[in-house]
Parts: structure tokens; C-alpha cells; sequence
């Protein structure tokens, strides 16, 4: 499940993830990644894990399509989680896009929202 945090930052998608990534949840955001394209040249990301347990299959698929269709447009990225596997997703991610990506311990999500200049 994928649920919108609430931030100043004109360019910046917050999301708190929890169990399993839907195909209904990645569409939730597409439009949202357009909305920002339109008047920022970057779409910075902020991913807050709790209890994540990864993707659908459906999920998966769609979030591939839509992260490459839109690679070149993403920013920073701030993946704030509490397991192993998270961490090496976020390393993952950051071998396959020119985004700067970090990864931050859930004990550690005020430095992550200053760093990705979460408002």
C-alpha cells in the first residue's frame, strides 16, 4: 500500500510504503510524477518503509514501465527503511538511474527529510 505524505516541497513525492506495492498504487502516483514534470525539470522522491513487504506482480511490472518511461526525470532519492533488503534495493536503484539516491535507518528519517528538503 502506498500512502501520500503531505509536503511543501513543490517537486517532491512523499509516500509511506506498508505490506505490498498494488498496480493500483504505482497509477496513484504516475499522474502525480506529470503534475510535478510540468513545472520542475525533476521529480525528487521520498520512501518511508514500514512493514514493506515489496510488490504485487502486477505492481512490480507497472513500476518498471512507469521508471522507465520516466528515468531521466527523477532527482533525488531518500529510501528510509528498517531492513537489510531495503537498503541494498536503494544501492539497486541507484546503479540503475542517474538519480542521486541515499538510504537512511527509520531511526534516522529527520536527517533523510533534510537531506531530500522534505518541508
Amino acid at each position: 500500500m502506498i500512502q501520500l505524505i503531505n509536503s511543501k516541497n513543490e517537486n517532491l513525492i512523499a509516500v509511506k510504503l506498508e505490506g505490498k506495492i498494488s498496480k493500483e498504487d504505482v497509477e496513484q502516483v504516475h499522474p502525480l510524477i506529470h503534475k510535478i514534470l510540468k513545472t520542475n525539470n525533476k521529480v525528487d522522491f521520498y520512501f518511508e518503509m514500514h512493514d514493506f513487504h515489496g510488490y504485487e506482480l502486477q505492481g512490480l511490472w507497472a513500476d518498471i514501465k512507469v521508471d522507465v518511461s520516466h528515468l531521466s526525470d527523477y532527482g533525488k532519492m531518500a529510501f528510509v527503511g528498517e531492513k537489510k533488503w531495503q537498503e541494498w534495493a536503494a544501492k539497486a536503484t541507484n546503479f540503475f538511474t542517474s538519480s542521486e539516491v541515499k538510504y537512511f535507518d527509520l531511526k534516522n528519517k529527520e536527517q533523510a527529510k533534510q537531506w531530500i528538503n522534505f518541508q
